[in-house]
């Protein structure tokens, strides 16, 4: 069964990082990457820029409409994805313990339909 975790973090958490803790950051991920691969559950994975550089398209009741960065004015933003193929939820669950991005915000685990 293939799960997507949604990584969400309020960019104001991160603000104050250095290049040395990006650093130990993307080893921290590369770690996580690494033990996802030697238990054969890595999919994929992406890592997404900064809320302000999205557009939001919509075709709603016929009409386009293009509005500049994520449709909800939040906090905590959508900062990148994996996705995992195991058995169940509650190994997926295991799995998102282990993200990083659990320490610095959430992770959305949703099940696929496609897979």
């Amino acid at each position: 069964m293939r799960y997507t975790f949604l990584l969400y973090t309020d960019p104001a958490n991160l603000a104050h990082l250095t290049a040395d803790d990006w650093d130990k950051e993307k080893q921290l991920y590369g770690a996580y990457i690494q033990d996802l691969n030697e238990a054969g559950v890595f999919v994929d994975t992406d890592r997404l820029y900064a809320t302000h550089t999205a557009t939001t398209l919509s075709l709603l009741g016929g009409t386009e409409r293009i509005q500049d960065g994520p449709f909800a004015d939040t906090k905590e933003t959508l900062g990148g994805y994996f996705v995992v193929d195991v058995p169940d939820l509650d190994a997926a669950m295991e799995w998102a313990r282990k993200c990083p991005a659990a320490r610095r915000g959430k992770v959305e685990i949703r099940a696929s339909m496609m897979g």
